[in-house]
C-alpha cells in the first residue's frame, strides 16, 4: 500500500480515511488517479460513493455511476436495517477495498457481471437463516460471484472459527484475495490457454474437488505438505493451491509495497542494508520481491513475539512454493 496526504493540507492520511484528521476535509479515494480527492460541501463534484453513510465506503463513485469501482460488484448485500450485519458488512467491504487497489495497481480484468458477461465479477453477502434447520452459508466462488457469510465481519466469530479449523490465519482481506483467485484461475489460467503449465506446477485440476475436500476434512492434510505448499489447506486440491498461493502472492507485494513507502531497510548479519527501492507491484521478476520479503517478515514476527502476539506471517516459502509463486506473477504481468 503507498502513502497518501490530504489534497488540502498535504498531511499524511491513511487509505481507510474518509475525513482528513488534521484539517477535517471530506475525502475520498479516486482509484482511477490512486489518491485521494477532496469532497466539495454539496458532493456533487467529485461525488462519493453511494455506499459511503451505509457501508463506511470511503471512494469516489464511478463516473455516470452510483457506486466505486468496488462497490459496483456487490449483488447482494445485507439487510442494512440490521445494525450488526450492517457492522459486519462495514468490515467486508474495507477488506474488498483491498483487494481492488491490488486490482486496480495491476490493470487485472474484473467485468461487471450481466447477461452479456454471465460469469463476470459479483459479491453475495449473505446471513445465515434464523430458521433452525437452515444450512449455514458457505463462503467459496462459482463462476466469477463470490459468497462470503457476513458472520466473518465479526471478528470474534472469526477467530472462533480459525481455532476450530485449526487454521494459523484467517482474516477478511485473506477470504477476498482467496476468493478471488479462483475467479482469476478461470480467466488467466482456464480461459487463456495455460491448463497445461498449471498443472505441470499444481497437478490435475480434474480430480474430482468435492471429493478432494472431504477427503481433506476427513483425514487432514498428507504429512509432507510443508514441501510443496503454502498452508494445508492449498493441499486438498489444484484449485485450492492456486487460490492460496495468489493470495499469498497479493500478501507479499501489497506489504512489500508499504514497507517500502515507510522507507523500511533491513539490517543483515554482514552489517549491509537490505532496501527496498523499487515498486513491488511493477517488478519484473519474483525474486526481487522475495529478496526483500523474506527478511521484513523475520524482522515482522520477531516484533509480534516482542509483543506477545502471533507471527504475522507464520508461512514458509519452500522451493516448490516460491516456483507457484512465480507462475502467479508471470500470469498477473502477462494479464495486465
Amino acid at each position: 500500500m503507498k502513502r497518501f496526504s490530504c489534497p488540502v493540507c498535504r498531511k499524511e492520511v491513511h487509505f481507510d480515511n474518509s475525513v482528513c484528521l488534521s484539517c477535517e476535509a471530506a475525502l475520498a479515494f479516486d482509484s482511477d488517479a490512486i489518491r485521494f480527492a477532496a469532497l466539495s460541501r454539496d458532493t456533487q463534484s467529485p461525488r462519493p460513493c453511494a455506499n459511503r453513510d451505509v457501508a463506511g465506503c470511503n471512494w469516489l463513485a464511478r463516473d455516470g455511476t452510483k457506486f466505486c469501482p468496488a462497490c459496483m460488484h456487490n449483488r447482494t448485500i445485507p439487510d442494512t436495517s440490521d445494525p450488526g450485519k450492517v457492522a459486519n458488512w462495514r468490515a467486508i467491504e474495507q477488506a474488498k477495498r483491498y483487494l481492488f487497489y491490488s486490482l486496480l495497481r495491476w490493470g487485472l480484468p474484473h467485468p461487471l457481471r450481466s447477461d452479456e458477461v454471465p460469469d463476470g465479477l459479483a459479491f453475495d453477502f449473505l446471513a445465515d437463516s434464523a430458521a433452525p434447520d437452515a444450512p449455514s452459508v458457505l463462503t467459496g466462488h462459482a463462476d466469477g460471484l463470490v459468497t462470503l457469510n457476513i458472520a466473518e465481519g465479526d471478528d470474534a466469530e472469526r477467530e472462533a472459527r480459525r481455532t476450530a479449523m485449526g487454521e494459523p490465519y484467517r482474516t477478511l482481506i485473506g477470504h477476498m484475495r482467496h476468493e478471488v483467485g479462483h475467479y482469476y484461475w478461470q480467466v488467466l489460467v482456464r480461459d487463456a490457454g495455460r491448463l497445461d503449465s498449471f498443472r505441470d506446477l499444481f497437478g490435475d485440476d480434474r480430480q474430482d474437488y468435492g471429493e478432494a475436500l472431504k477427503r481433506h476434512y476427513a483425514q487432514g492434510p498428507r504429512p509432507d505438505w510443508r514441501d510443496s505448499f503454502i498452508s494445508s489447506y492449498a493441499s486438498a486440491h489444484p484449485w485450492e493451491d492456486f487460490a492460496e498461493t495468489w493470495a499469498h502472492y497479493i500478501h507479499i507485494v501489497d506489504s512489500s509495497e508499504t514497507a517500502h513507502a515507510f522507507g523500511m531497510s533491513l539490517r543483515d548479519r554482514t552489517g549491509g542494508d537490505v532496501e527496498m527501492d523499487t515498486d513491488p507491484y511493477r517488478r519484473g521478476t519474483l525474486a526481487e520481491t522475495l529478496e526483500d520479503w523474506v527478511p521484513l517478515t523475520v524482522a515482522m514476527n520477531a516484533i509480534n513475539r516482542s509483543m506477545g502476539q502471533p507471527d504475522l506471517y507464520p508461512f514458509v516459502l519452500s522451493d516448490a512454493v516460491e516456483r507457484k509463486l512465480g507462475f502467479i506473477h508471470d500470469l498477473i504481468h502477462a494479464g495486465r
